[in-house]
């Protein structure tokens, strides 16, 4: 019997020895798409991204700050400065405007009672790391490691400690950033704290950046607070509480952990959300579980080409995935626009809307990769929509902001529509749509003189008036279409011959997209090149010029071409636009090629404009060329505000070799693609694979592309045809067609 035995025990240990290789090899797997992401990447002056940990779509974005005035911090970090203020909890990614940064917490050790500026450290670089959802830093200063990592609803913080002497955590409510010293000091409308026991403190704070914001929170420690102080304030205006918090015991090289759980709702809500989410204290796992959920949603995609071009791809696929935000508490409550608590209908609730950037790209790009998500994020705007009597035009905490113009919400609605997503009560989305559009409301909307004029003049709208008119044209076209596959005929109608209104604005005469008073005559004097901004030196335009916004009749090419007298003199405009130089003082008016600028929103389908004017070549020109010179895997690679994922979706399309001018079509105009193999794992189990046969440095340009065998003659794709699954073939070449 003992040969048998013996037998059984070899195979059995063959069994688990292989079992173990299986078990390695999964992980490595598991493992192998955050390995390249970078979160460091964009965190220079105008990327405006931070490098904190947190989930997909999570509240949470527990990161370091090392600035809180000015338009350079609008996400609190900047990697070249080498002082921490500390970490705070929530943070915006890639915007040009601030808000959030809300509970700065601090580890200290020294000098207790002192000025609530002077618990800063400095830190080196070269002891700073970030993968996804984990961020750690030496502080020098004050010899503690700060480590951190989150789940949705909570921020888990790990600190060691080097110095036994007095070592402490400052906690700065007051803490947020602003655009000047005096704001700095006044955001804060209210706050109440509460030490329930040695080790919890809870609170609620309003304050008013962008948005009137009440959020309540609880902060537990896994040892007892030996005493606490509350530092005076620095300003009268101030509201907000700076509490120093100090522990006994601790050795050199012991640990503290605190949690910090936040909610829109109530200190009960932030308590469900902290023991719902991390009832225990082992940072190691929850850290896994935020590495394994990133990589659980990154490996929807695997792609073909150099280190740089993966680290480039997944770090965008990883900045796509940070908004919008999943703000409704773990039982589905939340705070809405009319400060009311209440359940989110599917139990979630989505903020951070930035719909005038996220329309174009990022929302596209969700009902590809992420169509799990998209019916509760309509249903979101929707009900947004039904407390403030519009859809949302900047959604952010559940409130609107109001910033940007038009209402895009309005084309991410219609889109999914369009799409075939049916999660959402279609008649209540429509209902909102046809309010948005047609209602006027506080400061952003007047369709009276809009529909009595066919444009907003610029002498009754004083700024924006080009811009603003585009934008809603091109929101009238998506309620047509919404209307048109509901079979309402007559808002279809309505909105179709609102559309048009676009045709009204553009001067033959010049070839440009111009200003108009309410007698009909053109404002004059007029320079095309002229950049305005709205918010600092007003102007017609949005963040832009009429080089720029010319274009912005993303639903009807065509109709826009025929104006110009056809495909001849509309591309020898495209010319022009891609070469005349631009001279941009404008922060967010940047990565130029000629009066395209890539940083900024309503340049970014323009590059695509040659191919559907045929000539496809020029198309796959330039979007090697903007790979090429706007996006780096550095922390200054992105040219402009990555824009709540905006940038970074507008490179993984444009990576695939298509992009959705007109996002409510549902068609993908054809570029080039830029890696070799890109394989999307579909969630209705199948997969579409984009290859690009013979691509190469001089190969950039598009011989032919076939679908699952079949010649393709169109200049796009139809999203149907990807989410059908298949393989697309890009046949590339030297020479150009």
């Amino acid at each position: 019997m003992n040969k048998p035995k013996s037998l059984i025990y070899k195979y059995a240990f063959k069994a688990i020895f292989l079992l173990g290789i299986v078990a390695q090899q999964a992980f490595a797997r598991q493992t192998e798409y955050t390995k390249y992401v970078d979160p460091f990447v964009g965190n220079a002056d105008n990327g405006h991204t931070f490098p904190g940990a947190c989930r997909p779509f999570g509240m949470i974005q527990t990161s370091p700050v090392t600035g809180g005035i000015g338009w350079r911090y609008c996400s609190e970090y900047v990697y070249s400065d080498s002082i921490i203020w500390g970490f705070t909890q929530d943070h915006l990614n890639g915007t040009g405007c601030m808000d959030l940064g809300d509970i700065l917490v601090m580890p200290s050790t020294g000098k207790r009672t002192r000025s609530w500026d002077e618990y800063r450290s400095h830190f080196y670089k070269t002891q700073e790391f970030a993968t996804p959802g984990y961020y750690s830093v030496y502080l020098t200063d004050t010899k503690v490691k700060a480590e951190l990592t989150a789940s949705a609803h909570v921020a888990f913080h790990r600190y060691t400690y080097d110095s036994t002497d007095s070592t402490s955590v400052l906690i700065d409510l007051q803490h947020g950033p602003a655009w000047n010293d005096k704001q700095y000091h006044s955001q804060v409308n209210r706050c109440e704290t509460h030490w329930e026991d040695a080790y919890t403190l809870v609170g609620h704070v309003q304050n008013t950046v962008w948005v009137k914001q009440d959020y309540f929170f609880i902060i537990k420690f896994n040892r007892p607070v030996a005493s606490h102080i509350t530092l005076n304030k620095a300003a009268d205006t101030e509201k907000g509480d700076r509490i120093v918090a100090t522990f006994d015991g601790i050795q050199q090289g012991e640990q503290l952990l605190m949690k910090i759980a936040m909610s829109t709702t109530s200190v009960d809500g932030a308590k469900k959300n902290l023991y719902t989410e991390v009832p225990y204290w082992d940072f190691a796992a929850v850290k896994q579980s935020a590495n394994n959920e990133w990589n659980k949603y990154l490996k929807r995609i695997d792609i073909e080409g150099t280190d740089d071009q993966k680290k480039n791809f997944y770090t965008s696929f990883y900045h796509a995935l940070i908004q919008p935000n999943q703000i409704a508490d773990v039982d589905g409550m939340y705070r809405n626009a009319a400060d009311k608590i209440v359940k989110a209908e599917n139990g979630l609730f989505y903020s951070t809307f930035s719909c005038w950037d996220t329309y174009r790209a990022a929302h596209p790009f969700y009902t590809i990769v992420m169509p799990d998500r998209v019916d509760a994020m309509v249903s979101s705007l929707v009900e947004q929509a039904e407390v403030q009597g519009f859809l949302p035009i900047w959604g952010l905490w559940g409130k609107e902001n109001y910033c940007m113009v038009g209402n895009h919400a309005v084309s991410i609605v219609a889109e999914a529509y369009h799409k075939g997503f049916r999660g959402f009560d279609a008649e209540r989305a429509f209902k909102a749509i046809k309010n948005t559009q047609t209602i006027s409301h506080k400061l952003k909307s007047n369709w009276e003189t809009y529909t009595k004029y066919g444009y907003l003049p610029t002498d009754i709208i004083k700024s924006e008036s080009v811009s603003s008119s585009l934008e809603s044209m091109y929101d009238d076209y998506c309620a047509a279409d919404m209307a048109r596959l509901m079979g309402k005929k007559e808002d279809q109608q309505y909105f179709e011959r609102r559309s048009q209104f676009y045709k009204n604005l553009f001067d033959k005469s010049t070839g440009f997209m111009r200003p108009r008073l309410s007698n009909g005559t053109w404002k004059t004097p007029f320079n095309p090149s002229d950049l305005a901004h709205a918010e600092s030196i007003g102007g017609d335009y949005t963040e832009g010029n009429a080089w720029q916004y010319t274009w912005q009749v993303q639903h009807d090419i065509p109709g826009l071409i025929k104006l110009f007298g056809g495909n001849k003199p509309f591309l020898k405009k495209l010319d022009q636009f891609f070469s005349l130089q631009l001279k941009s003082k404008l922060a967010d008016v940047t990565g130029l090629i000629g009066q395209y600028a890539h940083g900024n929103e309503p340049s970014h389908h323009v590059a695509y404009l040659y191919t559907l004017a045929g000539r496809p070549w020029r198309t796959q020109e330039l979007i090697r060329q903007i790979f090429n010179t706007q996006y780096r895997p550095t922390v200054d690679g992105l040219c402009g505000n990555d824009d709540c994922g905006q940038m970074s979706a507008w490179y993984m399309l444009s990576a695939m070799g298509f992009y959705p001018v007109n996002p409510v079509s549902g068609q993908y105009v054809f570029g080039a693609p830029q890696m070799k193999k890109i394989t999307i794992h579909l969630l209705n189990g199948k997969t579409f694979t984009i290859i690009a046969d013979g691509l190469s440095e001089t190969n950039k340009y598009v011989e032919s592309i076939t679908l699952n065998g079949k010649k393709l003659k169109t200049n796009h794709i139809d999203h149907t045809a990807i989410m059908n699954g298949g393989t697309l073939i890009f046949k590339m070449t030297n020479r150009y067609y």
